[in-house]
């Protein structure tokens, strides 16, 4: 499961003490509260199916999805149907594929989700190795459903966003830029992503 209120409270207080744009992003926002998933398949197909679609789109298609799988948990029951019927169920062409290549490499063994390697990046090639993963998928499992401390999705427009204003940047970093501002809060960027997060959505300035 992702961090604990626990774990992001002690990580962020470690990072305040080191970094004052951290410091002054708590006292202004407060803490934010854990974003946790379930580890596992399902969060990967939903992963899947909420890209690129609003949230209540991907709630109706999830719904859709899973009355015609049966048993959602399962990924050899997805791929018992046709790509037919799982275009009915309000999947693209696009998730189709990347469904279908889900629940292959889930479910002959292929992709073991309980046993990706401890390295972060050698975790994150392993789940970018299924269609349609990216790298931003991969790093917010890593983070919300596995709690792993020092994921820090650079490329993430809000993570981007705060980052800079915290630093007092006139212009929005670059992934790159993002990377580089986030090195001394190793090894707990997880927890610095979250509250970039939650500032990002919180009106207080």
């Amino acid at each position: 499961m992702g961090l604990t209120r626990e774990q992001l409270i002690s990580d962020l207080d470690r990072l305040a003490a080191i970094s004052p744009p951290i410091a002054r992003t708590i006292e202004r926002v407060g803490y934010p509260e854990p974003r946790i998933r379930p580890a596992g398949y399902e969060t990967l197909l939903r992963t899947i199916v909420g890209q690129q679609v609003s949230v209540k789109a991907a709630a109706s298609i999830w719904d859709k999805l899973s009355a015609a799988v049966g048993w959602i948990e399962d990924p050899l029951a997805l791929s018992a149907l046709s790509f037919d019927e799982l275009r009915a169920a309000g999947l693209s062409r696009q998730k189709v594929a990347y469904s279908q290549s889900l629940a292959s490499l889930v479910g002959d063994g292929a992709l073991s989700l309980s046993e990706l390697p401890e390295d972060d990046e050698e975790a994150i090639a392993r789940l970018t190795a299924v269609k349609g993963i990216g790298r931003w998928s991969a790093e917010i499992y890593l983070l919300f459903a596995e709690g792993r401390r020092d994921i820090w999705p650079a490329g993430d427009l809000a993570v981007q966003v705060e980052t800079g204003r915290i630093h007092d940047l006139a212009e929005r970093p670059t992934a790159k830029q993002a990377r580089e501002l986030a090195e001394p809060w190793r090894p707990f960027r997880g927890a610095a992503a979250i509250l970039m997060w939650y500032s990002y959505n919180t009106d207080v300035f």
